[in-house]
């Protein structure tokens, strides 16, 4: 995504909620009166309300919430806020719209990013790494042994995606290079062009039945929360193994820990969390639980793209153009 060319004539002011990459800060500065949160943690609540004063706009990303009652304390001046990520569940859409507040976000930047590091997760639990790492970093590795930390091949195993959007899809076309049988279930079938010879169940639980492994990759929503639950779990094959890097609410924690303790799981792989920055304690102790602290986008490329993104929507309203990824 370009980085833009022509400075706006008048520079509305911009809040800054979280402490963003030094190429978008650049941009945002040359572009906007911008007000910086330069701090790794993010601006909280009161101090939120004291930046927006006279703001215009308001760029924000998870971990800063934009929930109603925030909202509606924001000052008249604010008319747009630019998240900085795909999920919005940290705003408050409804309170927005009745506020007037035009909300962006920035899809497709991160699909090959979070891909990746979905296929990360399937491998690091599949052949036990963190194990690996574990022993060593222990300096209790003795030498190669036949038995020692036998995981599970990917090639040929059937993977069912739960959600087959820009991510799910993108997932699929990985795990198919390492000779997996892909499985979805999304809330519409997909053209044959974009199935790709992909198994589309309409019941979710009929293709729980059928995954060997299981890759998470549905937005979080009312509909989603808590999909994976002890009854799903129980659907699974013995010994499957299941991968998030969606959203923590669509895993019901205690059931998923309790099926990896129990050997009903052999393995998960783990990127988000439900209430981050914690996490459920009980995954800590699981050797069988890869874990990541949400890397997902983490790449230099696709966090400026992101960043690059969020302005261009910026760009756009207060050019009094259509935003490319308004969402409310």
């Amino acid at each position: 995504r370009r980085e833009g060319k022509t400075p706006l004539p008048n520079k509305p002011v911009l809040l800054v909620t979280r402490c963003l990459p030094d190429a978008v800060v650049e941009r945002a500065k040359r572009d906007y009166d911008v007000r910086l949160h330069q701090q790794d943690e993010p601006l909280p609540a009161d101090a939120i309300l004291a930046g927006a004063a006279g703001a215009d706009a308001i760029m924000t990303a998870p971990g800063a919430p934009l929930k109603a009652e925030l909202l509606a304390k924001l000052p008249a001046s604010v008319r747009m806020i630019a998240t900085f990520s795909v999920g919005f569940d940290h705003l408050d859409l409804p309170a927005a719209k009745a506020r007037g507040i035009a909300v962006s976000n920035t899809p497709d930047v991160l699909t090959d990013a979070t891909a990746d590091i979905t296929l990360l997760c399937l491998l690091g639990a599949s052949r036990r790494a963190w194990e690996g790492q574990d022993m060593l970093r222990r300096e209790e590795w003795v030498g190669w042994n036949p038995r020692q930390l036998m995981g599970w091949s990917l090639g040929g195993k059937r993977l069912g995606i739960y959600g087959m959007g820009r991510i799910g899809r993108a997932v699929a076309d990985r795990a198919r290079a390492f000779g997996m049988k892909i499985l979805y279930h999304n809330r519409s079938r997909l053209a044959p062009e974009l199935e790709q010879g992909a198994v589309y169940y309409a019941d979710a639980e009929a293709m729980l039945k059928a995954s060997q492994f299981l890759s998470l990759n549905a937005p979080a929503s009312a509909e989603t929360d808590n999909f994976l639950d002890a009854r799903r779990i129980a659907l699974l094959p013995d010994g499957a193994i299941v991968v998030n890097t969606a959203r923590g609410t669509l895993v019901d924690d205690e059931a998923l820990i309790a099926a990896l303790k129990s050997g009903k799981l052999a393995a998960a792989g783990i990127d988000v969390y439900r209430g981050e920055p914690k996490l459920h304690p009980g995954y800590l102790p699981l050797k069988n639980a890869y874990l990541l602290p949400h890397l997902g986008s983490a790449t230099v490329e696709t966090r400026n793209a992101m960043g690059f993104c969020a302005l261009d929507n910026l760009d756009a309203f207060f050019a009094g153009k259509d935003v490319p990824n308004r969402i409310a």
